[in-house]
């Protein structure tokens, strides 16, 4: 396989984005799913809908979430539909909690850990998707980019504790006690399917900004640990990520080693290793700074 190109700016303002966005070429065809974190209730770190509002108004695009697995204020549609509202993405988009109604199943033949993904159904709505992702830690995944995005993400919340559970429909409790390479892999899968379904109309961007070891879904989040890096994109998930995770390595800021211990002690790579033997993109790239 090719190396993958990823675009880099340090250009770390909404025009910013907008310019990443068009060094792809890339014109996805309408009707545009942008994919964001909505941010949990308490949560300080996730990137504000004003700064991804000239990106998603470029393609005219409808902002899309998905219910959670956990406790919360996004763990139904009501509470996410308040949510949306208090933080202001339905102040300023269109968004559209995509299992509001009920998820549908996307077949991974090849899955090494799960065979099926859940989804939202809404996903049906759409041609083509943005996934438009802040790069930082994660509690359970290590780290959290563009394939988590597609994994956990766009999982329906019956969909995100069946990853979780790695294929199976445990408890709230056997979310958390899982084997956690094989929950990585079972991310990778997940991935794998919401990527193959746009077929071609698919684009990424990480900002890396706010760079907390905590994910932006938890209401009680450290502080960023680390100074801001900057923005990527790329047509391939894989490879995104993989540069982000490059980028944190080379980086000598006093915070990178906190970063990377929450990273190396999930085993974070792991999900980098599982998605490209799953052939859906590649960890091998150029990186083309804009």
């Amino acid at each position: 396989m090719e190396k993958a190109k990823v675009y880099f700016t340090k250009d770390l303002t909404k025009e910013g984005v907008v310019k990443i966005y068009k060094a792809l070429g890339i014109d996805l065809p309408s009707k545009v799913c942008v994919k964001v974190h909505s941010g949990e209730e308490g949560n300080q770190n996730y990137l504000r809908p004003e700064f991804m509002k000239p990106m998603i108004d470029y393609v005219s695009g409808t902002v899309v979430e998905c219910n959670t697995a956990y406790d919360g204020a996004r763990d139904t549609t009501e509470k996410h539909d308040k949510l949306m509202e208090e933080h202001g993405w339905s102040k300023i988009f269109n968004v559209d909690i995509m299992d509001r109604d009920e998820d549908i199943v996307l077949d991974i033949p090849n899955g090494k850990v799960i065979k099926k993904d859940y989804v939202g159904k809404n996903i049906e709505n759409y041609d083509s998707m943005l996934v438009l992702s802040h790069f930082k830690g994660h509690p359970m995944g290590g780290f959290g980019g563009a394939l988590k995005q597609l994994s956990i993400g766009v999982a329906s919340s019956h969909g995100k504790r069946y990853i979780h559970c790695c294929g199976n429909d445990g408890s709230y409790e056997d979310m958390f006690n899982q084997d956690q390479d094989s929950f990585l892999e079972a991310m990778a899968d997940a991935a794998s399917a919401v990527h193959k379904y746009f077929k071609g109309n698919i684009a990424y961007i990480n900002v890396m900004a706010n760079m907390s070891v905590d994910c932006d879904c938890c209401n009680v989040a450290e502080d960023p640990c680390m100074k801001d890096i900057g923005i990527l994109a790329s047509l391939d998930p894989i490879a995104i990520d993989k540069a982000c995770l490059d980028l944190v390595e080379k980086s000598n800021d006093e915070g990178r080693d906190h970063l990377l211990e929450r990273i190396n002690s999930r085993h974070g790579k792991h999900i980098i290793e599982a998605a490209k033997e799953l052939d859906f993109g590649t960890e091998e790239y150029e990186l083309i700074e804009i």
